[in-house]
């Protein structure tokens, strides 16, 4: 990143995962309400909303995010109410766009986080856990030295305290 950012944007994240042939739901970001039905279009509905800023990590926690959105109308409104609602939190936020993602059912799904650290100690390390705010809330994550394995990041999975979460309890 070389920019004092602490993370990626969604863009920047879905352009590392296709690198490493890891899926993610079909997105593109808008620059407008227009180009976010025509993203939305292409994609199919329902969709999320995002706002696309680098100057804001936790997205959820002021409104950044808008889910189960089915028709035009609805993502129009969500696209303006996201960047209303990162003008409110910080007027100075760089916005990039608001990003539209296929939104997929959520039954049986669990959010995860993968992401990558550098320890002054042991270098770069790859991080993995239970994702969205239960990260924050748990901080339930297990580190590896990067890269790793297929066998070690099998391995990670089994290591949360909340791999029972991802294996599908009951």
């Amino acid at each position: 990143m070389g920019e004092g950012r602490a993370s990626l944007t969604a863009a920047e994240a879905k352009e590392v995962c296709d690198a490493y042939g890891i899926a993610m739901p079909a997105q593109g970001v808008a620059k407008s309400r227009d180009e976010a039905c025509a993203i939305a279009a292409e994609i199919g509905y329902p969709v999320v909303a995002k706002i696309e800023s680098r100057d804001v990590l936790h997205k959820t926690d002021i409104g950044g995010v808008i889910v189960g959105l089915e028709t035009d109308e609805a993502l129009r409104e969500a696209c303006h109410e996201v960047v209303q609602r990162t003008r409110a939190h910080d007027p100075d936020a760089s916005i990039d766009g608001v990003l539209v993602q296929r939104q997929f059912a959520a039954d049986g799904a669990t959010e995860v986080i993968v992401g990558a650290a550098t320890d002054p100690v042991f270098g770069k390390l790859v991080a993995f856990g239970l994702g969205g705010v239960l990260v924050e809330v748990l901080r339930d994550l297990t580190f590896r030295l990067a890269p790793a394995t297929e066998e070690e990041a099998a391995a990670m999975l089994d290591e949360l305290a909340g791999a029972a979460v991802i294996d599908g309890v009951r």
